[in-house]
């Protein structure tokens, strides 16, 4: 059945080893860095995205790490475990194509379209990455499994589309935004090489 992965037996157990080795050990890895933050006093946000400067870029492979505070890192964390799983359930082989377009999209779009001396930090480019790429990806894969899943994702998480929009102050929609385009473009790529 192209467009999910098939496991059987034996394999499946090693199949849902390694997809919670890789979700865990990313989860594992921000809530990390969020304790390394508190313990510096914050010391960590510099390695965001910070728009059109040169030492911003860096934001682009550090920032998804990073998270400002308990509620920050509490509201991406979930949403990465499931979509991320759900990725990993498409395709397992999509995981780390659509993490990277995604973190991508989002720290391209925070660093160009960003408020000056803004700093981008957080998962959330990602996730959205994660929803681009879930919702489009039946169309571009063309099977029945994938579209089941693309529809069933956005009913369950459509909503969240609207966050890539410019609205609440302190949450980075130029990011949303980026990640959400990135998921795509991982969407219409991925499909295509099927």
């Amino acid at each position: 059945m192209p467009g999910l992965t098939r496991v059987t037996g034996s394999r499946t157990l090693s199949t849902l080893t390694t997809q919670a080795v890789t979700i865990g050990g990313t989860l594992a890895t921000f809530w990390a860095a969020f304790a390394a933050n508190l313990v510096t006093g914050g010391a960590l946000i510099q390695y965001g995205v910070i728009p059109r400067t040169t030492t911003g870029l860096r934001g682009i492979l550090f920032a998804p790490f990073i998270h400002g505070s308990l509620s920050h890192l509490v509201a991406n964390s979930v949403p990465f475990l499931v979509l991320g799983w759900l990725v990993m359930l498409r395709n397992a082989r999509h995981f780390i194509p659509v993490t990277l377009l995604s973190m991508l999209g989002a720290g391209l779009m925070a660093w160009l379209v960003g408020a000056p001396a803004s700093v981008h930090v957080g998962a959330s480019g990602v996730v959205f990455g994660y929803l681009g790429f879930l919702m489009l990806s039946g169309w571009f894969a063309r099977s029945f499994a994938s579209i089941a899943l693309s529809i069933g994702v956005t009913v369950a998480w459509g909503g969240l589309v609207f966050g890539v929009m410019p609205g609440q102050p302190g949450i980075s929609w130029q990011a949303h935004l980026g990640g959400f385009l990135g998921g795509v473009l991982a969407a219409r790529w991925l499909g295509r090489r099927r």
